[in-house]
């Protein structure tokens, strides 16, 4: 079915009659069509629009982060509440700048860090997409940190550290794909926003980009390639995994499962593509071995496994290829923080279901079954049975269960 916008722009052409009004409507069309490819490939669904509503764009949805709670804004085209009534500089300004309407700055919430790097006819396009929205009288309070954070005077000086403008500049010693996905990632994608390690202040630790973090009480794995925990990953894996949510080693869930839901799934294969081959030359440190895990932890652990995991990811751990995870090859798996591991043993997983991979299986949570002391001993297992990861302690499965009841209640 056509969208609104589409049929709009077809009776505009049809109307108009002459030449020089049909190619206006056919540019005003292929902007939209490029924005809305565009907003995509930049996730402004997965931060803009609260999960489950009939409103896109609406704003409202809480974005934690590690200084508090700030609430995403409204992008609809309102007038009164959403951006309706902003120029496209003023857009341009809040996107690709971080500057505010008001001239104020923007937290780093919004990725505008990466979003410099997109040009401003790519920004300009994402506008005109978000204009064909349904626009939506949704005033939201933004700004819920708690003081002196909610102070935005500060991010001039976090700009100053953090904040390199600049539009995304091709290396021509590479190929035309590697540039592509160089942008992608880069840019749009604002990969390193998740995945790259931040500073006491939430910068971006430059040295070890995309190199992990956890935030939202996920890990956002290691995702460099040549010696990290994608290494066995191949440029096809990785691009299976962006567009589909599954590959022959793992399955997206959580923060992940929605960027593939709603960001990398809709793009094309040649992006996905080209995604996956700059990250296949990104390199970053060898993980360091641990072998510490106590053998009284790993007996027990390996019994609870056979018992209540091996039905599913097989006695040797390598599940079942686009469906369950092969514990040896999962990133988050061996990691250096097992936030994630110990989150889907306790509260169960669900991964997500694309159109390439209409099956998304869910994991039982385990938090009702176990105690922190076994959930800490299988996950303990899990990590250092096919891998080398630090042992996990049962006061982390502590932490992590009331971290769990606490975003529960």
């Amino acid at each position: 079915m056509r969208s609104a916008a589409q049929l709009a722009l077809v009776t505009l052409t049809l109307a108009a009659g002459v030449g020089e009004a049909t190619s206006a409507g056919l540019q005003d069309f292929a902007a939209v069509e490029r924005g809305r490819y565009l907003a995509a490939a930049a996730d402004c669904g997965s931060c803009h629009t609260v999960p489950g509503s009939d409103h896109p764009m609406s704003g409202g949805r809480p974005i934690e982060t590690p200084f508090g709670v700030l609430v995403a804004p409204n992008i609809t085209p309102d007038r009164d509440t959403g951006i309706g009534a902003w120029s496209d500089g003023e857009f341009d300004a809040a996107v690709r700048k971080g500057i505010r309407r008001d001239s104020s700055r923007l937290y780093p919430a919004m990725p505008f860090p990466y979003f410099a790097r997109m040009t401003q006819e790519d920004v300009k396009d994402i506008r005109a997409y978000l204009s064909t929205v349904e626009p939506v009288h949704n005033p939201v309070t933004v700004n819920k940190l708690p003081f002196p954070l909610n102070q935005r005077m500060a991010m001039t000086v976090w700009d100053r550290l953090y904040f390199t403008p600049g539009e995304f500049m091709g290396q021509p010693d590479k190929s035309k794909q590697w540039n592509r996905g160089a942008y992608l990632v880069e840019g749009p994608g604002h990969c390193g926003a998740c995945h790259t390690p931040k500073t006491v202040l939430g910068g971006d630790k430059s040295d070890k980009k995309l190199q992990g973090y956890t935030l939202q009480g996920w890990v956002a794995p290691d995702i460099t390639s040549v010696q990290g925990p994608l290494a066995d990953w191949s440029a096809d894996d990785l691009a299976q995994y962006l567009k589909t949510g599954h590959n022959r080693f793992a399955a997206a869930a959580g923060l992940m499962g929605e960027v593939v839901e709603l960001s990398t799934s809709k793009l094309s294969d040649d992006d996905t593509k080209a995604m996956a081959a700059y990250l296949k030359d990104v390199s970053g440190p060898k993980p360091a071995a641990d072998s510490s895990a106590d053998a009284h932890v790993m007996a027990a652990g390996g019994a609870i496994y056979q018992d209540l995991c091996s039905a599913c990811h097989k006695s040797d751990g390598s599940g079942v290829p686009s469906l369950i995870p092969n514990l040896a090859k999962a990133a988050t798996v061996n990691t250096g923080d097992p936030t994630t591991v110990l989150r889907v043993i306790l509260q169960g997983a669900q991964s997500v279901a694309t159109d390439k991979e209409p099956t998304g299986p869910a994991m039982p949570a385990f938090g009702w079954q176990l105690n922190d002391a076994q959930v800490a001993a299988v996950a303990t297992y899990v990590r250092n049975h096919w891998g080398k990861a630090p042992p996990v302690s049962e006061d982390a499965a502590r932490k992590e269960r009331m971290a769990l009841d606490a975003r529960t209640n």
